[in-house]
């Protein structure tokens, strides 16, 4: 297994005198101006709603258990694409999961040219190499990018679930990516790979399913959700903003306190951007998803979740997964420690380093 961390380093930075020769009103860009969005002026991928077309449906026509409901899924779809070439043996495949509000396009593919969220880790010679991999990357179970979720149709009313979608679970997600995996004929993984929320689910996969997981990547992610990042979660689908995944130090080498003029064509923001393509029923019950993760021991024996007979890891407690890897003393288990201004999404930009970190390990 191989687990990557973030760490910020902040530095106090003194202050400069401003001085402000007149005040501009402030203003609020509306969606009809969305048509004449600027370049992204940050490193981020840009958010995007695939098209139905570029990517694969399965359905799961029987009932999915779900963690937390007392009835469960009566059916499901889960949206998908790939990357590569599956070997005769089905032993090259690499289960790519996602983050909070990503979509199945983690990369261009014929059927859909745009940059996907994680363009320049996937590909030939890239961290995830196409020459010797079949990367396979969902939509997840709750999400609104093709995959069943509360802007589905529920089938005993024929209206969108809303908040009559039940709860779900990183477990359920997982759960409902191996009935995919179970439909294309995958026994086993070569490596389960997620960021984010994704290394939630990366680690899941590997508790759930031991014998089917070769190798774990787990990017910015935990094995507990602890209080703290409950709040910001909460405070998140309060204001809908994910400013907590960037560091204080890049916020202040992007947007730090210099005059500027305000552009003569107000311009939407990356976040008005989100709130038009995303559904916030999804964000609310994915959120809470990860708000519910919890694999320490006496939360997985409420859940009555069995533990695999020779698990790769001991990832419990509140501490985190830092100090628990370190403790742990697991020659399988291989650590890095990242560095760099861009906080928790460091995943999404830090090619060398990660990417690096990632290939080295599945090679």
């Amino acid at each position: 297994m191989i687990s990557l961390l973030t760490k910020q380093l902040v530095r106090p930075r003194a202050l400069t005198g401003l001085r402000f020769n007149s005040i501009q009103a402030p203003h609020f860009p509306c969606s009809r101006l969305m048509t004449s969005l600027p370049p992204d002026s940050g490193p981020e991928p840009p958010y995007a709603r695939p098209n139905p077309t570029s990517y694969k449906t399965y359905h799961h026509s029987r009932p999915l258990a779900l963690t937390y409901a007392s009835y469960e899924l009566p059916s499901f779809d889960i949206a998908y694409e790939t990357w590569g070439t599956l070997s005769a043996a089905k032993d090259n495949v690499i289960l790519l999961h996602t983050g909070l509000s990503a979509s199945s396009h983690a990369a261009s593919t014929p059927a859909n040219t745009a940059d996907g969220w994680w363009e320049k880790f996937i590909g030939p010679g890239k961290a995830l190499d196409t020459n010797t991999f079949f990367i396979i990357c969902t939509n997840v179970l709750g999400g609104c990018y093709g995959s069943t979720g509360p802007s589905s149709t529920e089938p005993s009313t024929g209206k969108p679930y809303g908040t009559r979608f039940p709860i779900v679970s990183i477990f359920d997600m997982v759960r409902a990516q191996y009935r995919l995996l179970d439909h294309l004929g995958i026994e086993k993984l070569y490596a389960s790979v997620g960021c984010s929320m994704g290394a939630m689910q990366s680690l899941a996969a590997g508790w759930l399913h031991p014998e089917r997981v070769g190798k774990i990547v787990s990017i910015s992610g935990t094995a507990r959700s602890t209080p703290s990042s409950v709040a910001m979660r909460y405070a998140q689908r309060s204001e809908i903003a994910t400013i907590t995944y960037r560091s204080g130090p890049e916020w202040d080498q992007r947007f730090g306190r210099h005059l500027r003029r305000p552009p003569s064509i107000p311009r939407g923001s990356p976040g008005e951007q989100f709130c038009l393509k995303y559904d916030a029923n999804s964000l609310i019950y994915i959120s809470k998803a990860m708000d519910l993760f919890d694999m320490t021991l006496p939360a997985l024996q409420e859940l009555r979740l069995s533990a695999p007979s020779k698990p790769s890891a001991s990832l419990r407690g509140p501490i985190g997964a830092r100090r628990c890897l370190r403790m742990a003393g697991n020659n399988q288990v291989s650590y890095y420690e990242l560095g760099g201004v861009w906080g928790h999404d460091t995943f999404l930009i830090d090619v060398l380093n990660v990417g690096g970190a990632i290939r080295g390990f599945l090679s």
